[in-house]
């Protein structure tokens, strides 16, 4: 039964629902970092050359979209800079997998797939296991969800 007493309290609470819904549905960053470090500090271009995960040093840095990625030599970070379309890790450095199933999840620098000579990085092993099993197929779905998903 809707009494004065709660017709009053809920117009009260009124104001304070779309404060409460903006903070809700604040976007994630376009890139994934921690503390302002992109993709957990990992060489994106030492993916392609060495063929495997390489820490990167806060030296050899190069911005992505606000956040900073971190490069195991100059010549690394001058290469990224020479082709950031080609080294920068496909949704944001989210993980792909997660992108391609409508939501965003973390990745580890170990889970990574090199695909038609662009970087995909994944929340784990399994994940990436998961996503081999249809690479093109994901890629199509993730690129349907993306960037959407950041706003989610």
């Amino acid at each position: 039964m809707l009494t004065r007493r709660s017709l009053l309290a809920g117009l009260a609470a009124a104001p304070l629902i779309p404060a409460f819904a903006q903070v809700a549905q604040a976007a994630s960053p376009s890139v994934f970092n921690t503390g302002g470090v992109a993709i957990n500090g990992y060489d994106p271009v030492a993916y392609f050359i060495e063929g495997k995960p390489v820490e990167g040093s806060a030296e050899f840095i190069a911005d992505w979209d606000g956040a900073t990625l971190r490069f195991a030599s100059a010549t690394n970070r001058d290469m990224f800079l020479a082709d950031r379309e080609r080294f920068t890790p496909n949704f944001g450095g989210y993980c792909a997998y997660a992108a391609s199933l409508g939501y965003l999840a973390p990745t580890q620098p170990e889970a990574w797939t090199v695909y038609e000579d662009r970087l995909y990085l994944n929340a784990n092993l399994r994940a990436r296991e998961l996503w081999l099993k249809d690479v093109p197929g994901n890629i199509a779905k993730g690129r349907a969800n993306w960037p959407g998903i950041l706003d989610a």
